[in-house]
């Protein structure tokens, strides 16, 4: 038996129903997060439903829990789903009410739902590389809030799996910015380079431990935009996510980076981030190496 959460209550998964007026479903008026589960624990919890809350002010969407109530609610479900290794997706959106683009009035309540799935880690990808195309980034501009809408995304990563490849890689003009569902970065003579946090990319949880990583074991790391030419011209590229931790990316438009195998820095931030998550989730039953 499979439980999900359906504003605030645990359900059968069979039993959880939508109303056909709710704001996600026909305005994509929410927000969402997914969490990395690794040992029955999810992996920066706090961080992730932080965001969540921010997103939710960021579109005036009042989100009725506390960091710890939510997570309390999450792990109770973890634990009755017996779920060791996967994923927990949450979402907000701003309740139902007959369709209006105006947000409703203060007596409609926001709807929640979250369920679990099992994921296995992406190891043959972070240990092999991944290929990838450029698209230009079509999206709106609130791209730092982490909302349903999310069909700019779809698009950009349909065209890569039509064309063979793992990710796109989006850009503005001639500046990169990130991937259909990831953060991109850069390496070049040993240093990382990553779009600064605005209003153009998600600041990706994993993003922020990558750059936590580097500060603490010496990796020289700047946040600043990078162009088109520097991304060709880039020692190694990796992307990021929670879903496929640090991934890297060995060719792009079917050129090689680099070498075309991955490098000896994304290598040595993986191995340092598998160590920041046995520190909260215990060791890993599938390592990388």
């Amino acid at each position: 038996m499979e439980y999900v959460i359906l504003n605030g209550e645990f359900i059968e998964r069979s039993e959880a129903k939508v109303d056909i007026e709710d704001r996600g479903y026909q305005f994509g008026d929410g927000v969402y997060e997914v969490i990395r589960i690794y040992n029955g624990k999810m992996f920066t919890a706090d961080e992730h439903l932080e965001r969540l809350l921010d997103s939710g002010k960021k579109i005036d969407l009042n989100i009725p829990y506390t960091v710890g109530e939510l997570k309390q609610l999450l792990e109770k479900m973890i634990l009755k789903n017996k779920m060791e290794l996967g994923i927990v997706y949450m979402q907000f959106t701003r309740g139902a009410s007959p369709r209006n683009h105006a947000y409703p009035g203060a007596d409609v309540l926001p709807a929640f739902t979250a369920y679990t799935r099992k994921a296995e880690r992406p190891v043959d990808s972070m240990k092999n590389g991944v290929k990838a195309l450029l698209i230009e980034d079509i999206r709106w501009l609130r791209c730092d809030i982490k909302s349903l809408n999310l069909l700019g995304n779809i698009m950009a990563k349909q065209k890569a799996a039509q064309s063979g490849c793992y990710e796109a890689i989006q850009h503005r003009g001639d500046t990169v910015t990130e991937g259909s569902s990831s953060n991109i970065a850069i390496v070049k003579e040993g240093k990382v380079y990553t779009h600064p946090a605005t209003n153009l990319i998600l600041n990706g949880i994993t993003r922020r431990k990558i750059n936590e990583i580097c500060h603490e074991n010496g990796i020289a790391v700047e946040e600043s935009a990078f162009t088109l030419e520097g991304l060709k011209h880039a020692d190694e590229v990796f992307m990021s996510s929670t879903s496929a931790e640090i991934t890297p990316i060995t060719e792009i438009e079917g050129k090689p980076v680099g070498s075309g195998t991955p490098g000896p820095v994304t290598k040595s931030l993986q191995d340092l981030f598998e160590k920041e998550i046995e520190k909260q989730c215990g060791n890993m039953p599938v390592k990388l190496r």
